[in-house]
């Protein structure tokens, strides 16, 4: 039985049994019996560990059992192992030769907060997004079978991520493949889990058994010879398996399903895992955890640990808030409610983001027209294009970087229809210590060549709110987009008056350059301004564009610059430079966004200097091209 604990340790524990297991092949020569010691000296090291860097919690303790038999039975790294998502990766990055380089994860420099491969060879696959780790094994497995490599393909998937079509997709064709390769559903939510005991673990030894596998070939040979026998017995044993075993999906797809086991019951999943490996074929393993296993608050409060701070949250307690305006996303949310609130057709949906995107009030106040969608992108773009064609007015709560999975979507099914849906587009721009993967660096570029589209990036909390009742007035597809945090603090007028479609505001006027921002480097820019005697002009929308705006800049300054959170590669800048270039406007132009390539982990703050784009990096830039072209 593993421990529980209780608090976060502040001083790094003892851990004798994990100081002999550096690496996946010095696990593998522990005995057997020193594994449940191995486990608990592993929970409190993932503990002290977070506690120093935050991040990702719940997940990980989750998985230490089951991170620990997947190194122990499977020859990894030549096996592969393939983690979805990677928030419960951190055990398997202790366990493979980064246990000391921990302390930097999140950090400038420093290890990623999700399995990596240029970082290890046992981080077979680079993730961040949910439901890519059947797929990525399957793939590896097709090639182990064309270049005749004999090696093991896992895949570890959980219940959440596995709502994606992504996921029934893959299992689809890896069946249809008879692929070698072992699914793992880490189930740490479905009801299914009130099965987890003594009998479902019994029936889990007997399907995974070498034994059972055989017989069940075997016997039809010699049940053939009895008249009616083999159909008796096969009906037998699958109402059996239908009643006490509840994998019928997967079975009927193809794969042989065992479980469900307890996947914190180290010896159960040894045996299990060792006989699997023995099975050729698709093969799935069924295991039932909880979130925040073995420290106490964490499994009182799955939700609030899903990811915590650095050390502030010892004792249980979440770090205090630090005293600022809103953020954005509760913004959003007020605004949503506001809006529900006089018109009974506005819908609200989420891909499983009801707490990241804030439409907690929402869905309580709402339930009938609050829609979770679970992680199925795609679905929920599609499913508001349908609301809308029959008179609603769908709101899409979604994130920068989730969006993306659903641009064909959002092209074919909401765009190209003109259909009236609100996209609210949470985390646009750098995000900090999660890195490239969760970053919405590129929906400026991504949405700007859709026709229809309108597109707006507020520069504060009140301009939020106004473009989101703009959005939801304008008779087709829609997009706002906001960073992650709060904003500057601006007074949040009340009420629900849209902007004028396609104006932007001059903030500052100034000689010689104008700032065209788009977003939330507005603060930045007028401080520039201040130095330089700068104009700034708060765009507000991407598209379309305020073309007099421009051309008045145009034609009163020597140099146009334009600032955005976004790739510089199509994004807003490329739009003005592209409406100049029309116009047969040649003029001195500086354009200041994200680099053409993917920022590594760090704060914010240190991001966004690294861009470019704080107030030194963008005063910097501009100084630089007035020096060439004067």
């Amino acid at each position: 039985m593993s421990k529980t604990f209780h608090e976060i340790p502040p001083m790094r524990p003892a851990t004798p049994t994990l100081d002999r297991a550096a690496s996946p092949a010095q696990l593998r020569m522990l005995r057997e019996s020193e594994l449940e010691e191995l486990v608990d000296e592993l929970r409190q090291e993932l503990l002290y560990f977070v506690g120093q860097t935050g991040g990702h919690f719940g997940a990980g303790l989750g998985v230490i059992e089951l991170s620990v038999a997947l190194h122990y039975v499977f020859n990894t790294p030549d096996d592969r192992l393939v983690w979805d998502v990677g928030h419960q990766a951190y055990p398997h990055k202790i366990l493979t030769g980064r246990r000391e380089r921990m302390h930097t994860m999140r950090q400038k420099d420093g290890i990623a907060a999700f399995p990596r491969r240029a970082e290890s060879e046992y981080d077979t696959f680079g993730v961040g997004h949910s439901s890519t780790s059947i797929s990525a094994a399957l793939g590896m497995a097709i090639a182990a079978r064309l270049k005749g490599d004999v090696r093991k393909l896992i895949a570890v998937i959980g219940d959440g991520a596995l709502t994606a079509g992504m996921a029934f997709e893959a299992l689809n064709h890896g069946a249809d493949l008879q692929a070698d390769m072992l699914v793992i559903l880490n189930d740490n939510d479905m009801s299914i889990s009130n099965n987890v005991g003594g009998l479902s673990n019994y029936l889990a030894k007997v399907l995974s058994s070498r034994t059972y596998a055989d017989l069940r070939e075997d016997g039809k040979s010699i049940l053939s010879r009895l008249p009616g026998a083999w159909e008796i017995a096969r009906r037998t044993e699958q109402i059996a398996k239908d009643i006490l075993v509840p994998g019928s999906v997967f079975e009927e797809l193809g794969w042989n399903y065992i479980g469900p086991i307890d996947g914190h019951d180290l010896p159960a999943l040894l045996d299990n895992l060792r006989k699997l490996s023995e099975l050729r074929g698709p093969q799935f393993l069924h295991v039932i955890t909880r979130k925040g296993k073995g420290y106490s608050p964490a499994e009182a409060d799955p939700i609030s640990y899903h990811a915590v701070t650095k050390r502030e949250c010892v004792q249980g307690q979440q770090p205090p808030k630090k005293p600022c305006g809103p953020k954005y996303s509760a913004v959003f949310g007020q605004w949503l409610c506001d809006m529900a609130a006089i018109d009974p057709r506005l819908t609200g949906i989420t891909p499983a983001m009801k707490e990241g995107s804030d439409l907690i009030a929402f869905s309580a106040r709402y339930p009938q027209r609050y829609f979770d969608v679970a992680i199925a992108e795609q679905h929920a773009v599609t499913l508001a294009a349908g609301m809308a064609c029959a008179g609603m007015k769908p709101v899409v709560a979604i994130y920068s970087t989730f969006l993306q999975r659903a641009y064909d979507q959002l092209i074919h099914d909401v765009a190209l229809q003109n259909l009236d849906v609100l996209f609210a587009i949470d985390r646009a721009g750098l995000v900090g210590e999660d890195g490239p993967t969760h970053a919405g660096s590129f929906d400026l570029s991504y949405l700007s060549c859709i026709p229809n589209m309108l597109i707006m990036a507020p520069s504060d909390e009140n301009e939020l709110r106004r473009m989101l009742s703009t959005g939801y007035a304008y008779p087709g597809p829609a997009a706002v987009r906001y960073p992650r945090g709060s904003g500057p603090n601006a007074t949040i007028e009340p009420g629900l008056e849209p902007f004028d479609i396609g104006k932007g505001v001059v903030r500052r006027s100034g000689k010689h350059v104008a700032l065209l921002v788009f977003g939330a480097q507005l603060p930045e820019a007028l401080q520039v301004a201040e130095a330089l005697d700068a104009t700034v002009v708060d765009m507000r929308f991407v598209k379309p564009l305020d073309s007099e705006l421009i051309r008045e800049m145009a034609n009163t300054h020597e140099l146009l610059v334009t600032v955005e959170e976004n790739s510089i590669q199509g994004g807003a800048g490329s739009a003005v430079a592209l409406f100049l270039a029309n116009e047969n406007r040649v003029m001195p132009m500086l354009h200041l966004g994200l680099p053409d390539r993917y920022v590594e982990p760090a704060k914010p703050a240190e991001m966004l200097a690294e861009c470019g784009l704080d107030a030194a990096g963008i005063a910097a830039a501009v100084r630089r091209r007035l020096a060439l072209i004067r």
